[in-house]
C-alpha cells in the first residue's frame, strides 16, 4: 500500500475527495480543513494499492494539485486493515508488477545527476578496478562493479526515451560520459603514479590473467549478459525490489573495462585498451537497449491491465 498526503486549495478539495473516493484500491480517505499553512489549504490523507497508484497520481497531476498545491506518496510497510485488504483485492493487477511512473522518473532523476558524490563513486570504483586487472583479482573486480554508480543514468536514459523526457535524457546522457571520462582519465594518472612506485608493472598487465582476461575480450556473451543485466535492473527499479541491484551491478563489467583501458593507456598498451573500449561500450549499449524495451513492454501491459479493468467495470 501507499500513503498519499496532499495539500490542497480549498476550492478544488471536493474534486480532489470525490477523484479519490472514485479510484478503485483506495481506503482510509481523511480530510483536514484548513490544516496546511505553507501552502495554505485542506490536507487530504488515503491509502491505495500500489498498483492503483500510478492512476491516482495521474489523475491528480491532471487537476493540477502539484502546481497549486502538493502531492506527498510513502510507502506503507505494514497496514493492519480489512479494508485496507479489500482496496488491495479490488485493485487491478499485482503491486508487485506495478509500475509507478511518477516515482520512477524522479528517482531516476536524482540518480543521473552528474553530481560530486557520482564522480566520486565512480572514479573510486574505477581505480578499484586498476588495481583488480593489473593483479588479475576477481574479488577487487567484485567490489569495483558494486561501487560503480553508472546503473543510474543507465536507467535515466531508458525512462526519458519511454516517458519522452529529453532533459532527463541529456542528464543522463551527460552523467555517462562525463563520469567515465573522468574516472578514466583519473585511472589514468593513478596508474601512472602506482607504476611510478613500484606497485604497477607492465609485465603484470601483459601476463596471464585468466581471472580478468575477459575485460578487454568481447564477444557475444558480453552483449547477452549485459541485455539480462539491464532486464533485471529496470525489474528492480518499477517493483521497489533494489537489493536486486546489487546483482545488476556485480554481473556487467562497465567500470572494469573502463579500468583496464585506462591501465593499458598509460602502459601504451593500445591494443588492450580498444578492447577494453569495445567491452565497455557493448554492455552500455545493451543495458540502455534492455532496459528501455522492458520499459515499453511494461507500460503496454499495464495499459492492457487497466483497459480491461475499465470495461469490466462498465459492464
Amino acid at each position: 500500500m501507499l500513503h498519499l498526503r496532499l495539500i490542497v486549495p480549498p476550492h478544488r478539495t471536493k474534486q480532489v475527495v470525490d477523484t479519490v473516493e472514485n479510484t478503485v484500491g483506495t481506503t482510509h480517505l481523511v480530510v483536514l480543513a484548513d490544516a496546511a499553512r505553507n501552502p495554505s489549504g485542506d490536507v487530504v490523507m488515503c491509502d491505495v494499492a500500489r498498483e492503483a497508484g500510478d492512476e491516482l497520481i495521474g489523475h491528480l497531476r491532471e487537476l493540477g494539485l502539484d502546481h497549486d498545491g502538493a502531492i506527498a506518496v510513502e510507502n506503507i510497510d505494514l497496514s493492519l486493515s480489512k479494508r485496507a485488504d479489500k482496496a488491495e483485492e479490488e485493485a487491478p493487477g499485482e503491486g508487485a508488477d506495478a509500475v509507478l511512473w511518477e516515482h520512477l522518473t524522479d528517482a531516476t532523476h536524482e540518480e543521473s545527476t552528474l553530481s560530486v558524490t557520482y564522480l566520486a563513486f565512480l572514479i573510486l570504483a574505477t581505480m578499484i578496478a586498476a588495481c583488480g586487472v593489473v593483479l588479475d583479482n576477481a574479488v577487487l573486480i567484485v567490489g569495483a562493479m558494486a561501487v560503480g554508480p553508472e546503473f543510474g543514468p543507465l536507467a535515466g536514459f531508458s525512462t526519458a526515451v519511454v516517458q519522452r523526457l529529453p532533459k532527463l535524457a541529456w542528464r543522463s546522457l551527460v552523467a555517462l560520459i562525463v563520469g567515465f571520462a573522468a574516472a578514466m582519465a583519473v585511472t589514468v594518472l593513478f596508474s601512472l603514479f602506482m607504476g611510478g612506485i613500484g606497485l604497477f608493472d607492465r609485465a603484470l598487465l601483459e601476463g596471464d590473467r585468466p581471472n580478468t582476461a575477459f575485460i578487454y575480450n568481447p564477444d557475444a556473451f558480453s552483449f547477452v549478459v549485459a541485455v539480462l543485466a539491464g532486464i533485471a535492473g529496470t525489474l528492480s527499479l518499477t517493483s521497489a525490489k533494489s537489493g536486486a541491484l546489487v546483482g545488476v551491478a556485480i554481473s556487467v563489467t562497465t567500470v572494469p573495462a573502463a579500468a583496464n583501458a585506462a591501465v593499458a593507456l598509460s602502459f601504451s598498451e593500445f591494443g588492450q585498451a580498444w578492447g577494453s573500449t569495445e567491452q565497455l561500450l557493448l554492455n552500455l549499449l545493451g543495458i540502455i537497449l534492455a532496459g528501455t524495451l522492458t520499459l515499453f513492454v511494461q507500460k503496454a501491459l499495464w495499459n492492457n491491465q487497466r483497459k480491461r479493468m475499465t470495461r469490466k467495470s462498465a459492464a
